[in-house]
């Protein structure tokens, strides 16, 4: 049991990992006239520098030997790595090109779609208010999509490639700094080609905007770690079901941002869209909540002995409510 001051430091570093996730649609349009790509690539070089170091100075390198005498798990840290390239580029582009609030809405519907891919490929059974939030989710989805005028693309690809990736991280089973580590280690030579590949044609704006647009690439690093830092303090001190809810703050914020500092439209349709997922993330952390505790009455009675069949089902119930993604490694993030 965590004191209740290590309870209070653990929701200040919730807060801090959600809110530094929730602003960051303000960073990316500090780096024009850089593009998506070449932001993107900064932040693959910046990151795998900035955990490196931090790895070096607390001293963990034990894993990465053991990784790389596992071929199967090496391969899906390639796969991972594949994965959030395409979530972190499309996110880039998609707040500097003017849709946060459609960004904003990839990450609402990632539970949803993270328990269909449940269902498809892992067989999981659901019970009736899951099935309800996914298929309230599925119309919510074609709200949108007459609404856009067409499929909403960005939301679609950036939950499926966040449920893809985090699918893949339960198998490989590393810390979430470890596993930034590893995946910016694969994305590391590509990146740096691409960049040398700008810089020979003269397109490289790292270095003919001046020191401070460089020094502000080069934070890209820290803007991917260090939240990352805080969510690894906040998941030792307090439950997966606090940290479930506090995950919601993150797309809050992107679409509040959206709305009011970006100016974006929303018309009456997308509100009715939008209503539709908040409705089904509602029922899903109600019965995962609800499900939850009543699992836990039920191994707390004197009369019951606590089965591995149990706690795995308490578990179960609590990862439900903390999202797709385990608590020790949820660097996808935007």
């Amino acid at each position: 049991m965590k004191s209740r001051g290590e309870r209070h430091i653990g929701l200040l570093n919730g807060f801090a990992a959600y809110g530094m996730w929730g602003l960051v649609p303000l960073f990316w349009p500090l780096l024009k006239p850089a593009g998506a790509a070449e932001i993107l690539a900064h932040r693959m070089v910046w990151s795998l520098v900035f955990v490196a170091v931090a790895l070096i100075v607390v001293r963990r390198w034990a894993w990465a030997g053991e990784l790389l005498r596992q071929p199967r798990r090496l391969a899906l840290v390639a796969v991972a790595a594949t994965v959030i390239t395409v979530n972190w580029g499309v996110y880039i582009w998609s707040v500097n090109s003017g849709h946060v609030v459609e960004a904003s809405l990839g990450y609402f519907i990632n539970p949803l779609v993270t328990i269909a891919m449940g269902v498809l490929l892992l067989k999981e059974r659901l019970r009736p208010v899951q099935w309800t939030a996914v298929g309230v989710g599925a119309a919510a989805v074609l709200v949108l999509t007459v609404g856009y005028g067409r499929p909403p693309w960005i939301s679609l690809t950036l939950a499926f490639s966040f449920a893809t990736y985090g699918l893949v991280k339960k198998k490989v089973n590393l810390g979430g700094v470890e596993s930034l580590a590893a995946e910016t280690a694969i994305q590391f030579l590509p990146a740096l080609g691409y960049l040398l590949w700008l810089s020979s044609h003269g397109n490289l704006s790292f270095a003919s905007e001046g020191p401070g647009h460089a020094a502000l690439l080069a934070s890209t690093g820290i803007v991917t770690a260090l939240p990352l830092v805080c969510f690894g303090a906040a998941a030792i001190r307090v439950p997966l079901s606090t940290l479930g809810l506090l995950q919601y703050l993150a797309p809050v914020f992107q679409f509040l941002l959206g709305i009011f500092y970006f100016g974006e439209a929303m018309p009456p349709e997308r509100w009715a869209g939008f209503a539709l997922v908040w409705l089904a993330l509602t029922l899903l952390t109600w019965d995962a909540l609800r499900t939850a505790r009543t699992l836990r009455r039920e191994i707390t009675r004197p009369s019951t002995t606590m089965t591995t069949g149990t706690v795995s089902a308490v578990r179960k119930a609590e990862s439900l409510a903390s999202g797709p993604e385990s608590p020790a490694s949820p660097s996808a993030r935007p």
